[in-house]
């Protein structure tokens, strides 16, 4: 059996991006010898710089980025790709870029496959996402994005397959956030306040580059999104009721001095919601969504110490799927929900699941 040899363009070589390579190179042999399978990266690009696999350049691709990239269009990409008949194309978006997004469909167009860790694609109007869709069917492509939701958590997958197995889902809560998980499962069981955690959260690398990022609560709501219009509910991100942590004398329109100087102004609201809530109850901050009253929520909320979400540690993510069949007991999935090695290892994950697709296919043609 030959072995198939898939090319990957990757776009954004940042914590996640980097650390992609580093584990394909590392497993390279090991999906030969199991899996049959090549995976190779013809072209690498950051935001604005790209480099173009040259023979005889072999796996020491930051030098060779460092020397040989060069300014580039996604339009010199599809050229690039078509002159060298490069097949079994996969676009791997490991970026947080808006700009990218808007080559999804000409990529599709021109025989790629997607894989995003990216979620704005997924969170952007219902048209674009319908057209992205409308796209992969008409080119027979596939679009993949478990890590959107939870890292390298099955999330994503295992709604997509309840719902399309005819199961009814009628409600989907958790703890969506790595980096406000670690804080407040700190803050639930220590006597430190809630702007030291939030700096240590800061330091070692959990939240966005600026933590307003998280407080506000978009992240979540966009999380929620994409698992709500997953199981076809036509939501926009505007329907979505988000309850952010930020406070009126401490948001968006601080500037990042001010705001980094003003941080303890977090500690006394954050106190008297902990010290007010019943006995045994801890903060969490959950993104709901609620099929039967048609309510996207994000919302801070006091829950018992000894509940799935109360017993939370670390910065892990916690995610219950409530459904008919299964009735008052959800389904639970858990684990680590950020950091670059397991967004990596799920992005990973789903390129060789399209790889596998392509096999097939190749199979049934030959």
């Amino acid at each position: 059996m030959s072995t198939l040899r898939i090319n990957i363009v990757l776009f954004g070589i940042g914590n996640v991006g980097s650390t992609l390579v580093n584990q394909v190179i590392e497993s390279q042999k090991f999906f030969l010898e199991k899996r049959n399978i090549d995976l190779r990266f013809p072209i690498i690009t950051n935001s604005t710089l790209a480099f173009f696999e040259k023979e005889g350049l072999k796996n020491q691709w930051e030098a060779n980025f460092a020397q040989s990239a060069i300014p580039f269009r996604v339009e010199d990409i599809i050229e690039y790709v078509q002159e060298q008949q490069l097949e079994n194309l996969i676009a791997v978006d490991a970026t947080a870029s808006s700009e990218i997004i808007k080559s999804y469909i000409p990529l599709i167009q021109n025989g790629f496959n997607i894989v995003a860790a990216n979620k704005k694609a997924n969170t952007l109007h219902n048209e674009f996402y319908q057209e992205v869709r409308r796209n992969l069917k008409k080119f027979d492509k596939t679009f993949l994005y478990e890590t959107n939701v939870g890292a390298g958590l099955p999330v994503v997958q295992t709604i997509n397959d309840l719902h399309f197995s005819g199961e009814k889902i009628t409600k989907i809560r958790g703890v969506f956030s790595g980096s406000l998980s670690y804080i407040f499962n700190r803050f639930s069981s220590e006597e430190t306040s809630f702007s030291n955690i939030l700096i240590d959260a800061e330091k070692i690398g959990l939240t966005e580059p600026d933590s307003r990022e998280d407080l506000s609560g978009n992240d979540v709501a966009r999380k929620l999104l994409i698992l709500a219009r997953e199981i076809e509910q036509q939501f926009e991100f505007d329907d979505i009721k988000i309850e952010s942590l930020l406070l009126p004398e401490l948001n968006e329109k601080n500037s990042k001095a001010q705001y980094a100087i003003n941080k303890s102004l977090f500690d006394k609201p954050f106190n008297i919601a902990k010290i007010t809530q019943a006995d045994n109850h801890v903060l969490r901050y959950v993104g709901e969504l609620d099929i039967f009253s048609k309510k996207l929520e994000v919302k801070l909320v006091s829950v018992p110490k000894s509940s799935p979400l109360g017993q939370l540690k670390g910065a892990d993510n916690l995610i219950e799927i409530y459904t008919k069949s299964y009735d008052e007991i959800p389904i639970v999935i858990q684990g680590a929900g950020a950091g670059k090695e397991v967004t990596a290892r799920g992005v990973l994950t789903d390129i060789l699941k399209i790889a596998e697709k392509i096999k097939i296919q190749e199979a049934i043609f030959q």
